[in-house]
Order: C-alpha cells, then sequence, then structure tokens
C-alpha cells in the first residue's frame, strides 16, 4: 500500500475503516477534537451516533458487537470521558464482547502533570480488558488500531482500550496499514488435542444420561449448526446459560430450557441425575451451579472451551477439549454413535410439566388480578413473531424476559450477565438496532434501571430509531425487594420508588408512547406498538409484588428450587 502524509487522526480514521467499521458511538470532548475533526470529512464513510452519555456509548457499542458479530467502538475524550466507560468495559470483559474504546489523552509532555482532564487510563483499565495501550506518536497508531481489533477479536473476544495522546492526534505521519494477524505469545486458538476429543467421545457413547450444557461460546465461536448436529446425532438433551440463549431456537426438539438460579426445573435438576455432563463454552458461572459441593458430583464432567483457565477453574473436570467449538464439537461428533435416549429425554418434559403448573401457568395465564410481567413478555414475544431481538436490563424484567420470549435465529438476546449492569440495556438496544437494522428489537427493562440511563433516549430521538421499549413497572427495585421479601423478613429498605411519567417524558424527546394496566388493553397496545413506524415506549403497571420463580436461593443447592407456592 503507497504511503500517504496525513494527520494522526486521520490515520486513525482510516485505520478503523480498513478494519470494516462503519458505527462508531461517542462523545466528543477537548482532548478528541482532532478526531472529531476529522470525522467531519468522512460522515460517508463512517457513521458517529452523539450518545448522551460516554458509559452508553460502551454499552451501544456492545449492543452492536453481540448482534453483528462484529467489534464494536467508543470514541470519548480524556479524564471523565474515559472514566465513564469503565463499567461498560468491565462488562464486555465478564462478558466475552469485542469492543475497542478509544479515548484522547492529554499531549503528551503533559502526562504525569495532572494537566485539566489527565487521568492513567492505561493504569485503570488494564485489569479489565484484554489490552490497553497509550498511543503517544502518530507512527504507532495504525498498528496500534489493527492490533487493537486482532486482539479484541480473536479466541475469547473481549475489550480493548487505546489512549490517544492529542499530540500523536495532529501529529503528521506517513500513513501505512498492515494488517496484524500475529502477536507474539499471543495464541487464540489453541492447537486441539485429539486424544481428548476422542476420550470425551468415548464418555458420551457410554453414557445413558448424557446432558449438554450450552453457553456464550457457542454463539462467539459460530457454532450453532455444529451443535444442532452433534445433539441430534447422540439424542443429548440441552440447557441455556443466559448469554447462551438463541444459540439454539426455542423450539429445537432437545432444547430443553435456561440454567441456573432462575433457570427451568429440568434443565436444573438434569445437572445433579445426569452421568455425563458436557459443558461448551461456559465458565460455571455461581449463578449458574449454585452450591459447588453439590454440583453434579455424580457426573463426569468434560468442558469444551477456547479459554483455558476457564477449564477446571470452579467444577473439576474429567475431559478437557481446549479450542474453538466451531472446530471441537464436529470433531466429537465425528466419533459419536447414532443414538436414541426417549427415556432420558421424556424425564426432562415431567419436570417441564410441572414447571408448567407450579409456576408457568400462573405466570403466563393468570386468571385475574394485575398484569404479570410474564405475561407481558409472551405477548410481545408473540406478537413480534417470536422473531426479535431482545435485549434487556438487568434484574426481575431481565429473568422474566430470557425466561418467556422464545427465538428463531441465532444472536437474538442482548443482556448484561457476568457483571450485571443496571442501565445497561437502553443504550445496547440502540447498538443492536445499529448492528440489526432490519430485525425488530424489544428492549424490556424495569422502572429503576430504565431511569440509569435514560438520557439516551435522545439518542433515539436524534438517530429517529425504530426501537421498541417496554418498562416493566413495579414502582420497586424489584430483583432486591424479591430477595428482601424471601431472606429479610420483609423489611424492605430503600426499594420503593416514586416514578416520574415515563410516557410524557418520552414524548418530550419526540417518542410515541402508552401506559397500560388493566388486561384487556394489552394486546391492543403491544399492537400499535410494533405498527408504529418508529420508537414507542410502553409501560405495563405490573403487579408490585410480583416474584420470579423458580429460584434456586444463592450458595444453595440447583436442585433446591423454590416454586412459588412452598414459601
Amino acid at each position: 500500500m503507497e504511503k500517504q502524509k496525513i494527520t494522526g487522526s486521520e490515520a486513525l480514521l482510516k485505520a478503523l475503516i480498513a478494519e470494516g467499521v462503519d458505527t462508531i458511538f461517542g462523545y466528543p470532548g477537548g482532548q478528541a477534537i482532532p478526531i472529531y475533526d476529522s470525522l467531519y470529512d468522512y460522515r460517508d464513510r463512517l457513521r458517529h451516533v452523539l450518545v448522551r452519555h460516554e458509559q452508553g456509548a460502551t454499552h451501544a457499542a456492545q449492543g452492536y458487537a453481540r448482534v453483528s458479530g462484529k467489534v464494536g467502538v467508543a470514541l470519548v475524550t480524556s479524564g471523565p470521558g474515559a472514566t465513564n466507560t469503565i463499567t461498560g468495559i468491565a462488562d464486555a470483559l465478564m462478558d466475552s464482547t469485542p469492543m475497542v474504546v478509544i479515548a484522547g489523552q492529554v499531549p503528551s509532555p503533559l502526562l504525569g502533570t495532572d494537566a485539566f482532564q489527565e487521568v492513567d487510563v492505561i493504569g485503570i483499565t488494564q485489569p479489565i480488558t484484554k489490552w490497553a495501550y497509550q498511543i503517544r506518536k502518530p507512527e504507532e497508531i495504525a498498528w496500534a488500531v489493527s492490533r487493537a481489533f486482532y486482539i479484541a477479536s480473536t479466541g475469547r473476544p473481549g475489550p480493548v482500550v487505546l489512549d490517544l495522546a492529542k499530540d500523536a492526534q495532529v501529529g503528521s505521519v506517513d500513513y501505512e496499514y498492515k494488517k496484524v494477524d500475529y502477536v507474539r505469545s499471543y495464541q487464540p486458538e489453541p492447537d486441539i488435542n485429539t486424544d481428548r476429543v476422542k476420550a470425551a467421545a468415548d464418555l458420551i457413547n457410554g453414557a445413558k444420561k448424557p446432558f449438554c450444557l450450552v453457553g456464550q461460546g457457542v454463539l462467539l465461536g459460530g457454532a450453532e449448526e455444529e451443535l444442532k448436529a452433534f445433539l441430534r446425532k447422540s439424542d443429548i438433551p440441552a440447557g441455556s446459560t443466559v448469554l447462551g440463549l438463541s444459540a439454539l431456537p426455542t423450539d429445537f426438539p432437545l432444547n430443553k430450557g435456561m440454567l441456573g438460579m432462575h433457570g427451568n426445573v429440568g434443565p436444573n435438576r438434569k445437572t445433579n441425575e445426569c452421568d455425563v455432563l458436557i459443558a461448551i463454552g461456559m465458565r460455571f458461572d455461581d449463578r449458574v451451579t449454585g452450591d459447588l459441593k453439590t454440583y453434579a458430583k455424580q457426573a463426569k464432567v468434560i468442558h469444551l472451551d477456547i479459554d483455558n483457565s476457564e477449564i477446571g477453574k470452579n467444577v473439576p473436570v474429567d475431559v478437557k477439549v481446549l479450542g474453538n467449538a466451531k472446530h471441537t464439537i464436529p470433531m466429537i461428533a465425528a466419533l459419536l454413535e447414532e443414538r436414541k435416549r426417549p427415556e432420558w429425554n421424556a424425564e426432562f418434559d415431567r419436570d417441564e410439566q410441572e414447571e408448567y403448573d407450579k409456576v408457568i401457568k400462573k405466570e403466563l395465564y393468570p386468571a385475574g388480578g394485575r398484569l404479570k410481567m410474564g405475561e407481558v413478555v409472551r405477548k410481545v414475544s408473540e406478537a413480534a413473531g417470536n422473531d426479535a431481538v431482545l435485549v434487556t436490563d438487568v434484574g426481575q424484567n431481565q429473568m422474566m424476559s430470557v425466561r418467556y420470549f422464545k427465538y428463531k435465529r441465532t444472536r437474538s438476546v442482548v443482556t448484561s450477565g457476568g457483571l450485571g449492569t443496571m442501565g445497561f440495556g437502553l443504550p445496547a438496544a440502540i447498538g443492536a438496532k445499529f448492528g440489526a437494522p432490519d430485525r425488530t428489537v424489544c428492549f424490556f427493562t424495569g422502572d429503576g434501571g430504565m431511569q440509569m440511563t435514560i438520557q439516551e433516549l435522545g439518542t433515539i430521538m436524534q438517530e429517529k430509531l425504530n426501537v421498541k421499549i417496554i418498562i416493566l413497572n413495579n414502582n420497586f427495585l424489584g430483583m432486591v425487594r424479591q430477595w428482601q421479601e424471601l431472606f429479610f423478613r420483609e423489611r424492605y429498605s430503600n426499594t420503593v420508588m416514586a416514578n416520574p411519567d415515563f410516557v410524557a417524558i418520552a414524548k418530550a424527546y419526540g417518542i410515541a408512547g402508552r401506559a397500560v394496566e388493566k388486561r384487556e388493553e394489552l394486546d391492543d397496545a403491544i399492537t400499535e406498538m410494533l405498527d408504529c413506524d418508529g420508537a414507542y415506549l410502553l409501560v405495563a403497571n405490573v403487579e408490585a409484588c410480583g416474584m420470579v420463580y423458580p429460584m434456586v436461593p444463592a450458595g444453595g443447592s440447583v436442585t433446591n428450587m423454590i416454586m412459588g407456592d412452598e414459601r
């Protein structure tokens, strides 16, 4: 490629374009003005989305990445601009989301002088990134950008931070872009041990009751079709972590539902009844395992993961298969015997019926009373053809949404898993819409989480985004209230919320909206929302003391589930 003499800021933008970037979520400020000035001339090639807070930029970049499979990009200024991204960066690391955050920085001669809006971005972000690097010379920019995207997107994906000094932005450079495809001491895809592949297949072939745990690693590796073929060949039932949801369509015959604290009865119980447990691309989080002393002690454990540090970290493993699920799953499947396991799968059906009778029927088809969260989720999902992108905030709204929303396509769930970030959802929904512009995006939130990043309604207004917002409003911090009711003698300390008129706020941003509390109004309101050619905010005033069941108490056994009518 022929060299060009340009500014560092322009070199940055050219490098981003070379990496396939089309959308940037950002907020300008003093130490990033040269970048924004250069961006003025690249408006036809790089779309900049002006968020209302830098945290919103990171969550929007996450939402974009999660539905598109591409690297999300956030651009901010120094000091508070950079520190406002910390929550989003930590969230992306916990949930393995590929993201590059570019922060302006004071000129390099001023570094370490406590200059105006100077902060040690590298020192702050190193513990929560795959790589954090400070650029002090314009000659480093193209190299650093290429390296950043390579590290963020390969292996186990995650966030990268580039801290860009202002003198590097304004200095001139002979621009030449070289794609990075190798970093010394970094092996994104480990070599696959064929002996372990065979050992895993032998265990499965000898199993009477195998059970598969599906994590986000399946989606990140693009191994959805390989997973289906693997499960079909040996008739293996599967349960999904929250982040693994939509790797399998809801109606896939061997998809038995969700694992974890508020997961389905069958997947939780059968974890402690199976004889071989096959974990794929998941990390045995405490919300999935409950008490490790009682977790799957009867089973031989096979763990497939791309990150060696996750294997054996929480749960002892009998066979570890290191590698990308896209490659390891079919290698094991090729050695499997074709089997049918009608009796084993029928056990899940019995658990499902029990859960339906004790929990689901009451939540989705209530005989009377106030609206329930689950019924609102079900009706929205069905009205959208069970084919929308689900984005959630965190709390009861999140658990109800992932339990009762249904999926046909992969990459249909965007939620904050490991960090559990309230306020994640609204900006993530914005990013999801940019990442999947042709899909319906339904964002469920609680009244608490909505108000943490409610300013991003301004971004929706300015970008004229068609995002459907559903607030499950119970005038409580619902999940904390649930714990207070169950475990703290109903002492509702600081969880009651006095809320504003959300519909009026939406109207102020030019967003249509409606509030409902009567069951007979719900269908019409949902139809109005989905038919609206633009953003819409639906407030569903649900029962104040709704509970998400089943529930595995924190630190309890996954088989010790509260079903609702046992308290």
